[in-house]
C-alpha cells in the first residue's frame, strides 16, 4: 500500500504560498538535505495544476542548462508525475512522464491500493493537500516552518467547522531557525474538558 506524503514550506502564520523574499534567505544546506530526503524513493509525484505549471516552466530548462541543479531537475523529469487538473486526461502537459486526473481523491485512493507503489509525494499544491486531508487519504504532512510572519498569501489550513487533529512524528530545528515538523493524522488524545485540564494547572 502506497504512503501519501506532503512536503511544504510554511511561514509562522500558516502561509504555504511561497514568496522568494521570505523563503530563499533560509534555504541552506540543512533545508536542502531535508528536501532531498523528501524526494528520495518517490514512485509518483503528485502536483496541483499551479504547482505543476511552475515546475514544468522551470525544471526542464534547468536540466538542459546543466547547472548545479541539473541532477535534481533530471530526477524530477524522470519520475512519474500525476497532475490534478480539469484538462482532459490525454492532454499534452509539456513534460515527460506526466498524466492528468480530474478526480484527485479517487486517483490517490487507487494509488494507495497499488502494491507496486511505495511512496507518493505531494509537492506544494496547497489545494490538493487540503482535499487529501479532508478525505482522510494523506498519511504524512512534512512542514519546513520558517521563522517569519509572511503577512499575506494562501494559508495551508483554511477556516473550517471542525478541528483537524494531528500527531507529531518528528521535529528538528535548523541553525537558521527553520523547524522541520512531520505530522500524521490522528485522533485527539482523548475526550477532556476544563475540569480535566484544571487538574494539571500549577498549584
Amino acid at each position: 500500500m502506497a504512503t501519501i506524503v506532503s512536503t511544504l514550506f510554511l511561514s509562522l502564520d500558516g502561509v504555504a504560498e511561497i514568496d522568494p523574499a521570505w523563503h530563499f534567505p533560509y534555504f541552506d544546506e540543512n533545508m536542502g538535505a531535508a528536501v532531498g530526503a523528501d524526494y528520495e524513493d518517490v514512485d509518483v509525484l503528485l502536483l496541483g495544476r499551479v504547482t505543476y505549471d511552475s515546475f514544468a516552466g522551470a525544471w526542464p530548462e534547468r536540466e538542459t542548462a546543466g547547472g548545479d541543479d541539473a541532477a535534481f531537475a533530471g530526477q524530477l523529469g524522470d519520475v512519474r508525475k500525476l497532475v490534478a487538473t480539469r484538462r482532459a486526461p490525454g492532454a499534452d502537459l509539456g513534460w515527460r512522464n506526466v498524466a492528468a486526473t480530474d478526480d484527485v481523491v479517487t486517483a490517490v485512493r487507487e494509488l494507495r491500493a497499488d502494491d507496486s507503489i511505495g511512496k507518493v509525494l505531494v509537492a506544494g499544491s496547497i489545494s490538493v493537500v487540503q482535499q487529501l486531508l479532508a478525505a482522510g487519504v494523506l498519511d504524512e504532512l512534512r512542514l519546513l516552518v520558517h521563522p517569519v510572519v509572511a503577512g499575506k498569501g494562501e494559508q495551508l489550513f483554511p477556516r473550517s467547522e471542525e478541528p483537524v487533529p494531528l500527531r507529531l512524528v518528528s521535529s528538528q530545528a535548523f541553525p537558521t531557525g527553520v523547524t522541520q515538523l512531520v505530522y500524521s493524522p490522528a485522533p485527539f488524545p482523548g475526550a477532556a474538558g476544563y475540569e480535566d485540564a484544571a487538574e494539571n494547572l500549577p498549584s
